[in-house]
C-alpha cells in the first residue's frame, strides 16, 4: 500500500459519535448483530446486477413495506468502517457524518412506491486523497449488503472536499465500473479489511 498521505488526521472521540448501537444507550446489544454479512465480499459484484429478480426471488409487496430505516441507522452501518490508511473508523475521521446522509423516495412522482434512495456524501480527510474511490466503494458495499432490496445506494464525494470529486463520483455512480472494480481480488481484500471493524 502507498505511504499515508495524511499522517495526522483530525480524529473525533468514538464515544461522542451519534449511534443507537451502544448497549448503554439501549440496554441491549446492537441492532445489527454479528451476522450482517451473510454473503462473502467476493460475491459483491452480484449486488450490482441490473437483471430482474426471478419469480422465486421476487419480493411480495408486504416484504417491501418493512419497518422504516432512517439516517441514524445508515450512519450506524457505515461509521464503523475502518479507513484504509489509518486504523480509525470513518465516523471518527468525520469522513462520514450524520448530516451528510439522506433518504428520499426513488420515485417521487409515485407516492405508493416503496423504493428509496440512500445518499451518502463522503468528506475525504485531505483534498487529494487517492483512496477516496476505495472508501466510497467500501461504503457502497456495506450498504448494498446490509439494506433491503427496496433501497438504492448513491455514494458521492461532498462538493468542494476533493480535487477530483467529479471523476470519483462518476466512477462510484457507474454500476459496470463498480462491478468490475469489485472483481479485483486485491481491492476486495482492502475492502474486506475495512469491514473487519463493522459492528
Amino acid at each position: 500500500m502507498a505511504e499515508m498521505q495524511n499522517s495526522n488526521p483530525t480524529i473525533l472521540n468514538a464515544a461522542d459519535l451519534p449511534t443507537r448501537l451502544r448497549p448503554a444507550a439501549t440496554g441491549k446489544p446492537g441492532a445489527y448483530g454479528s451476522g450482517i454479512f451473510t454473503q462473502s465480499l467476493s460475491n459483491a459484484s452480484d449486488f450490482f446486477s441490473t437483471s430482474p429478480l426471478s419469480s422465486s426471488e421476487s419480493e411480495s409487496e408486504d416484504d417491501l413495506m418493512e419497518e422504516p430505516i432512517d439516517e441514524q441507522e445508515i450512519y450506524d452501518l457505515i461509521s464503523t468502517i475502518s479507513d484504509p490508511e489509518h486504523p480509525i473508523s470513518l465516523g471518527e475521521l468525520a469522513v462520514v457524518s450524520l448530516p451528510d446522509i439522506a433518504i428520499r423516495p426513488s420515485l417521487p412522482n409515485v407516492p405508493s412506491s416503496p423504493l428509496q434512495t440512500v445518499t451518502v456524501l463522503i468528506t475525504p480527510t485531505i483534498t487529494h486523497c487517492s483512496l477516496a474511490t476505495v472508501i466510497g466503494l467500501g461504503v457502497r458495499v456495506r450498504l448494498e449488503q446490509s439494506l433491503p432490496p427496496r433501497f438504492r445506494v448513491d455514494v458521492r464525494i461532498k462538493e468542494g472536499t476533493h480535487s477530483t470529486a467529479d471523476e470519483v463520483n462518476k466512477q462510484l455512480a457507474d454500476k459496470e465500473r463498480v462491478a468490475a472494480a469489485l472483481e479485483n481480488g486485491t481491492l476486495m481484500g482492502v475492502i474486506a479489511k475495512m469491514m473487519e471493524t463493522c459492528q
